[in-house]
């Protein structure tokens, strides 16, 4: 695996790999690797694709009073799990080349990005919306891969792909979880050892309430009772939302797919998780 720190060698590698009739996969990360972002890579790795990974930590989609400058960093590690996995290509640019002085261009993507962590997290979709355009621009894959656990990111991004007329299919992967249900997240180094304990808790109040829902339960009573769940866990709950999976708007209606998505702080921690829930029976 070849890295590149400037763009210019990056674009030339590229060049070459699509000149010899390779297409181009992208997999965006902000480094900390776990088992979830190997999957995007291997779900990016087809014969004759060139695999494409960035590390990236971008401050653009961090509030002010956000975890960036303590938001783990494992250049080496990640390095050596990427060479693993099958990675071709790593684009690891340092913050003044991918916003150099007197940058000015913010993206922001209206509709989906605006509830949920949207309005947990001012201004953050449209940080994630700017440095994906970005990594698209320099990369200009073919298809690009996104983690499913993140679910509203990945909407934002789908949404701004159609708008813009990028000619890149996204994939969203599932969402890899711990043997006991929790969804891998590079914050997840964050938890204490009872906090880590307690985690669960937030998987398992979205999967009874999906089940709720699914055999009739009103909306409201299944979120209520999961955020009850959650704070008895020791959660603080940002939300715990049934939406629209296209649109992210609220949603009843059982003929369209609908997805539970929930965030809550454990201690110092945010967290994040999201379930699809089947039509009532």
């Amino acid at each position: 695996m070849e890295v590149f720190r400037e763009l210019a060698g990056l674009r030339e590698q590229v060049a070459a790999a699509r000149a010899a009739g390779r297409e181009i996969a992208l997999v965006p990360t902000m480094g900390a690797l776990h088992a979830g972002h190997i999957a995007l890579v291997e779900a990016a790795r087809r014969p004759g694709t060139c695999v494409v990974a960035s590390i990236f930590v971008n401050p653009k989609q961090f509030g002010a009073n956000e975890d960036l400058s303590r938001y783990p960093r494992k250049e080496t590690g990640d390095i050596a799990m990427l060479t693993e996995a099958g990675c071709d290509l790593l684009w690891l640019p340092p913050v003044e080349v991918m916003y150099p002085e007197g940058f000015s261009t913010n993206i922001s993507v209206a509709g989906v990005s605006e509830g949920l962590d949207g309005a947990a997290r001012p201004g953050h979709f449209d940080g994630v919306a700017t440095v994906v355009a970005k990594l698209f621009n320099q990369v200009q894959p073919t298809r690009a891969y996104f983690g499913e656990k993140d679910f509203q990111q990945l909407a934002v991004i789908r949404r701004m792909v159609a708008d813009l007329d990028f000619d890149i299919e996204v994939t969203g992967v599932p969402t890899q979880r711990e043997d006991d249900g929790l969804a891998l997240s590079s914050r997840n180094v964050y938890l204490d050892t009872e906090e880590r304990a307690k985690a669960v808790a937030l998987p398992r109040a979205l999967g009874i309430a999906a089940r709720a829902i699914a055999t009739g339960t009103p909306v409201e009573k299944a979120v209520a009772d999961a955020t009850t769940y959650l704070s008895n866990a020791g959660f603080e709950v940002d939300y715990v939302s049934l939406v629209d999976a296209e649109t992210l708007q609220p949603q009843a209606d059982t003929s369209r797919r609908r997805q539970l998505l929930a965030a809550a702080r454990l201690g110092s921690t945010r967290l994040i998780d999201n379930l699809a829930v089947e039509a009532a029976e």
